[in-house]
């Protein structure tokens, strides 16, 4: 299956960057740079704006709503200006979240806003989260019925509310010192799973599904999502360096609010003590310290557990959309392969 799932993203993966392209171009010379910016964003511009390959990240979302597409019995190919909304929008999100940030690298290189300024990169992003819904308009030329079109758009919509909602509450935890359990939970459903759910119903739509079998696709999503984000999560505390590229427990070093390190905080035995050390100058000397109070917590097991009980409930929905197929279908092959990833 693993096979099946490479061949799948070698035929598509070009046709998919052919599509963005084409959405996100115009041939008007007075606003070539502000194209321009957003074509560096996605890899296919180096910073002077002459072409290049450079890396763009795994095209996770639109390769899953292309496979929604087929799934249900749709040609693949109709999906295609939905996949590209989808990854339109995820970018979006990128270059604003550099910006609310501060980061001044992604992928190994210069933000947008790094090298061209604030606000030309908020308008650059402002464009593509414009370019994005026009992208969802181009399912019409494909021969998708206007029903399933606005029921698509109408998903793509509540995904993108959803989006900043997320981006909301990540943003005010970092002022807080005490974020609970449930608050993560709800804020990775809006920040991570809402767009994986949401790419996989647009699919199904664009693939002629039902309304029930989309629905069923956007829990798969919404969970598998979940999942994904939690076994991130555990990889950023105790994922090997050399598969990773992080350096081990990169995560506590950074006092990132993952699902790991709440749940020891807020854990009886461990919480005072763990949370005199974050709010502290942590370093690589009081790394063990903050290791062993994770581990007093069980904090791997308990996060692994909760990334097992979301890809159980991803893999029911999924039953739910395709009924006997589902096991052996390409979605199920990479909602198992997310999970068992290294890196």
């Amino acid at each position: 299956m693993r096979d099946e799932l490479a061949q799948f993203m070698q035929d598509w993966l070009p046709a998919l960057e052919t599509e963005m392209q084409t959405v996100l171009s115009s041939g008007e010379e007075a606003v070539h740079g502000h194209y321009a910016m957003m074509q560096y964003h996605m890899g296919w511009l180096d910073q002077d704006f002459a072409p290049a390959a450079l890396p763009a990240g795994k095209r996770l979302r639109p390769i899953l709503c292309l496979l929604a597409c087929a799934e249900v019995g749709g040609e693949t190919g109709r999906a295609l200006p939905a996949a590209a909304a989808i990854e339109i929008l995820h970018n979006f999100s990128l270059v604003h979240d550099d910006i609310e940030d501060g980061d001044e690298t992604r992928r190994h290189r210069a933000t947008v806003w790094k090298l061209w300024g604030v606000p030309l990169a908020v308008n650059s992003g402002d464009g593509m989260f414009a370019l994005a819904f026009a992208a969802m308009q181009r399912l019409a030329g494909r021969g998708v019925p206007a029903p399933a079109l606005l029921a698509a758009l109408d998903v793509f919509t509540r995904t993108c509310v959803a989006l900043t909602e997320g981006q909301y509450l990540d943003m005010r935890f970092e002022q807080r010192s005490q974020v609970s359990v449930d608050e993560y939970l709800r804020m990775i459903a809006g920040k991570t799973a809402a767009l994986v759910g949401g790419s996989v119903a647009v699919g199904a739509y664009a693939g002629g599904g039902s309304p029930a079998q989309a629905q069923a696709l956007q829990r798969f999503g919404q969970e598998l999502g979940l999942a994904f984000q939690i076994q991130d999560d555990i990889l950023g505390i105790w994922g090997d360096p050399q598969v990773t590229g992080k350096a081990a427990g990169s995560d506590v070093l950074r006092k990132k609010k993952s699902l790991p390190l709440l749940h020891a905080r807020n854990h009886p035995q461990t919480g005072a003590a763990l949370g005199a050390l974050l709010d502290g100058e942590m370093d690589a000397a009081r790394l063990p310290q903050a290791l062993a109070l994770l581990t007093q917590a069980e904090a791997q097991a308990y996060a692994a557990d909760a990334a097992n009980t979301h890809f159980a409930q991803a893999m029911n929905a999924l039953e739910a959309a395709l009924g006997s197929q589902a096991a052996a279908s390409r979605l199920a092959a990479v909602a198992e392969w997310l999970l068992a990833r290294q890196a």
